[in-house]
């Protein structure tokens, strides 16, 4: 490969190999409300069928059950946040600034200060002190473990809006907000506590505890099996910045692939970002072999990362 091949990016040598066509790709990446709004449609009544099964379940052993259920789905308005923050969910702008904010709210993420973040996560995937979401492969499964409990998750997004609500940013935070946007940030941050405590102040007044049973601790309880989730989107693979084998695909079935918006393609998604989640089918229908993805869905992904947590298959680390 001569220097000039070096630095294509993987979706120009995918081109330059007859993979998809400029024009193909062009029409993949057109936008539209359409498709997010019918999903929306199916969405919203998903969300309080799930909700109205811990109403039914209230004093009963299905109770817990029931809200780890509803957690499952709120948990995943991550998803639909994430297509959001890339204006790919919608065609209008200020709908995606919308339904990114209120999915924001529900799981406590920021959407602006997210949007930045999320960009130097593409920008320098898998890179060490570069990437601000790169999840490093634990060293044990005691330390696997814990980081599926949420805890560390927790912890640092509670730390990160107490910060950016009395208006701190970090040193690590610098690097991926604008100066100009960093007083954006604090009021973000700012907005989004008041709004939890007006919450909380107003259910312990008035006795209301919908809040607490439909979503805080549901969303607690879901969590987890998002961060399994996000773990095998790009743990376990190499530490570099080739595309090409730092991200994994996975083959999930249709529920799955409808609550996460389709971002188990998402070697896809890193490949062209700008192409919107209901695109995603086609384009890993047109890259193939070009993109590194798991046939065995989620488990499998888990399955290769303990594999080499215990030390029967190499690390990744090094490429």
């Amino acid at each position: 490969m001569n220097q000039a091949d070096q630095v294509l990016t993987p979706i120009t040598q995918a081109i330059n190999e007859g993979a998809i066509t400029r024009r193909e790709l062009r029409q993949l990446m057109s936008r539209s409300d359409k498709p997010a709004l019918l999903r929306l449609a199916l969405w919203l009544p998903l969300v309080f069928f799930t909700g109205y099964l811990i109403h039914l379940s209230i004093d009963t052993r299905w109770f817990i059950p029931a809200m780890f259920v509803h957690g499952i789905v709120l948990v995943h308005h991550f998803s639909l946040q994430h297509e959001c923050v890339h204006y790919t969910a919608f065609k209008t702008r200020w709908l995606n600034d919308l339904v990114g904010n209120v999915c924001g709210l529900i799981i406590m993420l920021p959407n602006r200060f997210f949007r930045y973040e999320h960009c130097d996560h593409h920008t320098y995937t898998q890179r060490h002190g570069h990437d601000p979401e790169m999840i490093v492969l634990p060293a044990s499964v005691k330390g696997y473990l814990w980081y599926l409990s949420s805890v560390p998750y927790w912890r640092a997004k509670i730390s990160e809006l107490y910060r950016h609500s009395i208006g701190h940013i970090n040193n690590a935070e610098k690097k991926f907000i604008p100066k100009e946007e960093r007083r954006t940030i604090v009021l973000e941050a700012r907005l989004m506590a008041l709004f939890y405590v007006c919450i909380g102040v107003y259910s312990v007044i008035q006795g209301w505890s919908a809040p607490l049973w439909y979503w805080l601790v549901p969303v607690v309880l879901g969590e987890p099996v998002m961060r399994a989730i996000r773990m095998t989107e790009h743990v376990g693979r190499p530490t570099v910045g080739d595309m090409k084998v730092n991200t994994r695909s996975n083959r999930v079935s249709m529920p799955w692939q409808f609550l996460c918006w389709n971002m188990n393609y998402h070697a896809e998604h890193h490949y062209a970002s700008s192409v919107p989640f209901h695109a995603l089918p086609l384009l890993s229908n047109k890259l193939g072999s070009h993109v590194y993805t798991e046939n065995r869905g989620y488990v499998g992904a888990h399955i290769d990362m303990l594999a080499q947590i215990v030390g029967r298959k190499p690390r990744a680390s090094a490429g």
